[in-house]
């Protein structure tokens, strides 16, 4: 299972670490780190079809599902 939210389609990113210790020197040692989204396995509930769906979504994608309703979001993320 890919670490990327059914909704919104976010994924990994990869940043930079930089410690205090270097940056005097200019010297960057630290290399390069890999971060991943808050995703959360949830079921929900879709009271128009009823039907319930089980999602890996992040949680801004829970934050839109509870503003735009179930049903509108998941439909304009083309999983219904």
């Amino acid at each position: 299972m890919a670490k990327v939210c059914a909704i919104t389609k976010v994924g990994s990113m990869m940043g930079g670490r930089y410690s205090n210790a270097t940056r005097a020197t200019q010297y960057n040692p630290c290399g390069a780190i890999r971060k991943y989204p808050n995703l959360q396995k949830k079921r929900i509930y879709v009271p128009e079809l009823k039907k319930t769906f089980v999602l890996t979504i992040s949680t801004r994608a829970l934050k839109t599902i509870q503003k735009n309703g179930a049903f509108a979001t998941l439909k304009k993320a083309g999983l219904i």
